[in-house]
C-alpha cells in the first residue's frame, strides 16, 4: 500500500488523535527503506515501505530512548510507536524533528572535523551499556561476517567484467575475507552515510536512521572513509575512532562490496559516479 498524506493523516487521527490537527507534508528525499513525512513543525512519522523493512521500526522505538544518554550527538527521540491499520501493513513511528542538513559533499563542510566528531560518535556508541540484537535479517547482516555476501561480490565481478581491474579488486575482497571478525561484539549503527548525518553550523549535530543497528563487528561503519571521505578526513577517522587494521581492511571490504553489486546491478543509474568514485578510492587508497 503507497504511503500519502492521506494515509498518514488518518492513521495519526485514529491512533494520536492529540495530534491529528497537526499538518502532514511529505519530506523530499525521504528515504527508501522508509516514507517519511513532517507532522506539524516539530515531528515526523517514518512507514516502512516494504515488509523485509518493518522490523525495523520497533526496534528502534524501544532502543533509541535507552542509547540517546549514552551517545554525544542528537539521535531521534521517539513520539509512538503506530500499529497496522487502514489497509496499511506494517508498524510505524513517530519521532521528534531534528533540524540540520544531510551532511554535503561539496566542500561547504570541513570533513576534518567531522570525521573526528563521527569517530567520538561511534567510539560511544559501540560501548553503550544497552542490551540488542545480534545481526541478521532485521539489519542485512550489517555487522556479521562480510563473507555472507562474498557469493554476491563474486557474481557482480563476473557481470562487470573488464569495466573493472577484476584482479585487484578480488585481491583486495579476499584480503578483507581473510581477517574475520572475532569480537569482542558492540553497537554498530548500520546505514553510516550522508542521507543519516546531520550538520548544524558546519559541524555534526545528530545521526538517525538507526533501522539496521545491531550488536556484533562495528567495521561496516567505518565503510564511509571510501564512499565519502577524502583521504585526510579518511585518516582523520580513523585516528578518532580507532580499530585494529583487520577491522579497517574489513570496513573496505563493506565499501567494496557496496560499490561492486551497485555498479554490476544499476548501470546507468544516478548513483553510478559516486559508486565509481568509492571504487577509485579503494583503488587510490587500499591501506593507511
Amino acid at each position: 500500500m503507497e504511503a500519502t498524506v492521506d494515509l498518514v493523516r488518518a492513521l495519526v487521527a485514529e491512533q494520536f488523535p492529540q495530534w491529528s490537527h497537526l499538518a502532514v507534508e511529505p519530506v523530499p528525499q525521504g528515504g527508501w527503506c522508509n516514507r517519511t513525512f513532517r507532522l506539524g513543525p516539530d515531528m515526523l512519522v517514518r512507514l516502512p515501505s516494504a515488509d523485509r523493512y518493518a522490523s525495523q521500526i520497533p526496534k528502534e522505538c524501544e532502543l533509541l530512548p535507552q542509547l540517546a544518554c549514552h551517545l554525544p550527538l542528537g539521535i531521534p527521540p521517539v513520539r509512538g510507536l503506530g500499529q497496522p491499520s487502514l489497509g496499511y501493513p506494517f508498524p510505524w513511528s513517530i519521532l521528534d524533528w531534528i533540524d540540520g542538513d544531510r551532511l554535503p559533499l561539496d566542500g561547504s563542510v570541513e570533513l576534518n572535523a567531522m570525521a573526528t566528531d563521527l569517530g567520538a560518535f561511534l567510539k560511544a556508541l559501540q560501548v553503550a551499556p544497552v542490551e540488542g540484537p545480534p545481526p541478521g535479517p532485521h539489519n542485512f547482516w550489517r555487522g556479521g561476517p562480510l563473507a555472507t555476501y562474498d557469493r554476491e561480490t563474486r557474481d557482480a565481478l563476473v557481470r562487470l567484467g573488464n569495466k573493472v581491474p577484476g584482479g585487484t579488486c578480488l585481491a583486495l575482497w579476499e584480503e578483507a575475507l581473510d581477517t574475520p571478525f572475532s569480537g569482542p561484539d558492540v553497537w554498530l549503527h548500520g546505514d553510516i552515510s550522508p542521507a543519516n548525518l546531520l550538520v548544524r553550523d558546519d559541524r555534526l549535530a545528530a545521526v538517525i536512521d538507526f533501522g539496521n543497528c545491531a550488536v556484533g563487528d562495528p567495521a561496516c561503519d567505518y565503510s564511509i572513509a571510501w564512499t565519502s571521505l577524502p583521504p585526510a578526513a579518511r585518516r582523520r577517522l580513523r585516528q578518532s575512532v580507532g580499530g585494529d587494521a583487520g577491522t579497517w581492511l574489513r570496513a573496505r571490504g563493506w565499501a567494496l562490496w557496496k560499490a561492486l553489486i551497485s555498479l554490476a546491478g544499476e548501470p546507468g543509474n544516478l548513483g553510478e559516479a559516486q559508486h565509481r568514485a568509492t571504487l577509485q578510492a579503494i583503488l587510490d587508497d587500499p591501506v593507511f
